[in-house]
């Protein structure tokens, strides 16, 4: 095979040529590095490339599979992880200006986990200032390769330009409010979401230290599987990554849902969505169905207060972790994790509690449901494929925020994890997403049943002309 034929292969798939010693993974390496210097100029989807440790991972791995040394399915394989995931001696900017010359002395756990792996470190992925809504003002926002007048998605949006074009196999992403989903939805690609407490979140920069997820962004679910099998598990220096063994999550991929219960809220997800969001949540469930998968009609609890107080919530979380440098460095901050801040800083002890409170109780009522359905079925968002006309305007139209975060924020209050799945496209041409939500710690069956949607429908393998 042609290294320039390969830049849409699947992880899975490249690896196991590499592994079988059919592609070098130098060869590899330097076609997309090339591709990366080609194409990204006007993508934006890198924050900084890492060439030259790229190459020598890459060299590394070589030597290691023609010895016969295979450490698994990423030996080899070049990928890309979100910039607030620190990189010995790799800039950590986390979107930010204040932090643009900080160069951290060791590997966040996720990256170094990435690093035993035999994975291929390409560089650090663009994002959202601080990982909150907007990019700073000084930075260039990754475009969307399908279309550059449609949003990214944010805060993950460089990982899933990246991934969506074919400048990486697969990426790491966050998810405070729905930041692995909105960009996986926006290009086109599969997130996985695992539960919080699953993946350590040592060495990368805090957004809300409750809320935030870190989760591959693949082409796959299979795919992300396969990252996820590296990152997760517990980790000493973060007590709160939960002592539970991690799963081979490609050992059950049966290609069929049978035995498995699908809830859905038929009101919750209907009320309120355009037709290319319900349509694609609809096709979903009718091919769940036909892969054995039953499916039953439940009542979620109403999300409403706890998607109201996810924005003080995260504002006090915010708080904490920039505390050393706001209101200290105000002016250097961008409005939107501004406003974030004076939001956190303004809230009292009381209104904490009460949203501590709201949020166990919320929590409490979502596990209850996972006593009688395996998976939960719902959109990504209420609304398919915004343009960056529409989300410059969520500011002032609450109604665009409320269906933004309608089905994601309400799984970071919970912790629960979700798989996001390319299901169709807009009239407008932008990928169009649904997901699977999952009982926690329960990723195994997410994999599953976006493996077998994705073994029966093709969106997954739908590129960008780019």
């Amino acid at each position: 095979m042609s290294t320039t034929d390969l830049h849409y292969l699947g992880l899975i798939e490249v690896g196991q040529q590499i592994q079988a010693r059919k592609l070098s993974p130098v060869e590899v390496t330097k076609a997309m590095l090339g591709r990366i210097e080609q194409l990204d100029s006007r993508l934006k989807s890198y924050a900084y490339v890492m060439g030259d440790a790229a190459l020598s991972e890459a060299a590394a791995a070589e030597k290691e599979i023609a010895s016969g040394k295979i450490k698994g399915p990423l030996h080899g394989v070049p990928i890309a992880v979100k910039d607030l995931c620190w990189a010995k001696g790799a800039p950590a900017a986390h979107g930010m200006t204040i932090h643009q010359d900080f160069r951290p002395s060791e590997d966040a756990t996720v990256v170094a986990r990435l690093k035993e792996a035999g994975a291929v470190i390409l560089g650090k992925l663009q994002q959202t200032e601080g990982a909150y809504a907007d990019h700073h003002p000084k930075i260039d926002p990754p475009k969307n390769p399908w279309n550059a007048d449609l949003w990214s998605g944010a805060s993950s949006s460089g990982s899933g330009v990246a991934t969506a074009a074919g400048l990486c196999f697969g990426s790491l992403g966050t998810d405070t409010g729905g930041s692995i989903r909105f960009p996986s939805a926006a290009n086109g690609i599969t997130g996985l979401k695992p539960t919080w407490g699953r993946v350590s979140r040592y060495g990368a920069f805090e957004l809300a230290a409750t809320l935030d997820h870190i989760g591959p962004m693949a082409r796959s679910a299979a795919d992300c599987g396969a990252i996820l099998a590296v990152i997760a598990g517990q980790d000493p220096k973060d007590t709160t990554s939960v002592p539970l063994p991690v799963p081979d999550y490609l050992a059950g991929l049966t290609g069929d849902l049978r035995g498995v219960t699908i809830g859905v809220d038929r009101r919750w997800t209907s009320e309120g969505t355009d037709e290319p969001a319900g349509k694609v949540l609809s096709e979903g469930l009718r091919v769940a169905a036909d892969l054995g998968a039953k499916i039953k009609d439940i009542t979620f609890p109403d999300p409403k207060a706890v998607i109201e107080d996810w924005f003080p919530l995260c504002g006090i979380e915010v708080a904490v972790a920039h505390e050393a440098t706001y209101p200290a460095r105000k002016d250097e901050y961008g409005p939107a994790l501004a406003g974030l801040l004076d939001l956190g800083r303004a809230q009292s002890g009381m209104d904490y509690q009460k949203i501590v409170l709201r949020r166990e109780a919320f929590r409490g009522a979502v596990r209850l449901l996972f006593e009688t359905v395996d998976l939960i079925a719902v959109p990504a968002q209420a609304f398919a494929a915004p343009t960056l006309a529409k989300m410059a305007a969520l500011g002032e139209d609450p109604s665009l925020i409320t269906g933004l975060l309608r089905f994601t924020c309400p799984f970071d209050m919970t912790g629960s994890p979700t798989v996001t799945l390319p299901g169709g496209f807009a009239p407008n041409g932008g990928p169009v997403a649904f997901q699977f939500v999952g009982r926690h710690f329960d990723e195994a069956s997410l994999v599953r049943a976006g493996d077998a949607f994705q073994h029966v429908t093709n969106w997954h393998k739908r590129h960008p002309a780019i």
